[in-house]
């Protein structure tokens, strides 16, 4: 670390003001000034010099086109916009990526608003990403994909300043890695789920999405389909309690691992009950966003599902798995549909999860970034600086 930036960490004395704002078409930029540094000799902050002065975060849209549409009990998608943070300071860049989310009153209006309105309040090194964070969060509250975006970007930053990959930053290991599950969407037809499970032969655990009329024909298509496969079920709240009583035998007849989100997001009780139960495991993903979620799903749930558009990036989300260990529960790293990009600011963790649904990237074409794998369900940590991905070229 260079040692004004150490000496900042130390000393700091912010001076926020809003120096630039630029808009164009497709993009944004604002500039944070960084703090002053103290001067020990005479107490008087000084300037950390020309080159450091500002720290310039941007943000671009992007619209990422499915190789197939994809439909789940609330909608049916064909592309996904995100919207692509990038941070640079003292001749470094870091990136990160925005998949915002309706359920969690996320769009991408309202990421690009949180991303320009974030440099008005905070300035700052980039090493102080925790304090960044938990400052946008405290100001942004629901706008956590956006947060994560330029938590993302930060870490990437560091890392490549530091030349170390973020895991490596960390203190984590790099494998061995779960396997990441693949997801297959409600299909409209029976025939072209089938043609689906196919096509899917290379990934050895599938996650398929539930919440129809025909959710126990479709599971015993899938494992017809597929024999030897893990499969895993998300019902995405798509059930009531007595739909999951009557279905989770019947699933576990067939093998299935574990249920997602049987129920509403608020329907704790009924979680418990489906626990309690002891036919399937249970795991939260809408009754579970942020870390203060984890200690209120405790006994009602066998596992969360941890993601960093939810609850806000990386260090949130390394919260989030201590304090599920402490409970007791399983954890599982998921994602929205993003490119590499985002999939890889997840990906840090990835070693510390007993599940993992990665996968978002390997729903897009073409995929925008690559150096994270992903075939096969294969997953890897790169030793890559920062978060490890590289942007493709696309004709």
């Amino acid at each position: 670390m260079p040692r004004c930036a150490a000496i900042s960490l130390l000393h700091p004395v912010w001076h926020v003001v809003i120096c630039g704002w630029l808009q164009g078409k497709t993009g944004a930029v604002a500039h944070w000034p960084l703090p002053l540094v103290q001067n020990r000799g005479s107490g008087v902050p000084k300037a950390v010099g020309r080159r450091n002065r500002f720290m310039k975060l941007t943000c671009e849209r992007m619209t990422l086109k499915l190789a197939v549409p994809f439909r789940t009990a609330r909608a049916v998608r064909t592309d996904k916009e995100t919207l692509w943070v990038k941070v640079t300071h003292d001749g470094v860049e870091g990136w990160g990526e925005a998949a915002p989310v309706d359920t969690y009153h996320q769009t991408l209006e309202s990421s690009e608003r949180t991303v320009l309105e974030a440099a008005r309040f905070v300035g700052g090194s980039p090493f102080e990403t925790e304090r960044l964070t938990e400052a946008l969060l405290a100001r942004f509250g629901e706008q956590c994909a956006a947060v994560a975006a330029i938590d993302a970007a930060l870490h990437d930053w560091i890392g490549k300043r530091v030349n170390l990959p973020i895991w490596k930053y960390l203190g984590l290991a790099q494998g061995p890695l779960p396997l990441t599950s693949y997801s297959l969407g409600i299909e409209e037809d029976l025939s072209s789920l089938a043609e689906r499970v196919r096509s899917a032969a290379k990934y050895p655990v599938l996650k398929v999405k539930l919440g129809s009329p025909r959710d126990e024909e479709i599971i015993r298509l899938v494992r017809c389909e597929a024999p030897r496969q893990r499969i895993r079920v998300d019902a995405n709240m798509g059930w009531t309690i007595d739909t999951a009583l009557r279905l989770l035998p019947l699933f576990a007849e067939l093998g299935v691992e574990f249920v997602e989100q049987p129920l509403a997001a608020h329907d704790l009780d009924g979680l418990r009950r489906l626990k309690e139960a002891a036919i399937l495991p249970i795991v939260a993903d809408e009754s579970c966003v942020r870390r203060e979620d984890v200690l209120k799903v405790r006994g009602c749930v066998d596992g969360i599902n941890i993601k960093l558009s939810k609850c806000g990036g990386i260090r949130q989300a390394l919260t989030m798995i201590r304090l599920g260990r402490a409970c007791g529960l399983k954890i599982m790293l998921g994602c929205m549909i993003e490119s590499s990009l985002g999939i890889s600011a997840a990906l840090q963790l990835a070693t510390l999860a007993d599940w993992l649904d990665l996968d978002g990237h390997l729903l897009v074409s073409p995929d925008p970034f690559g150096g994270i794998g992903g075939g096969e369900g294969k997953l890897h940590l790169s030793d890559r600086p920062g978060l490890g991905v590289m942007p493709m070229l696309i004709s």
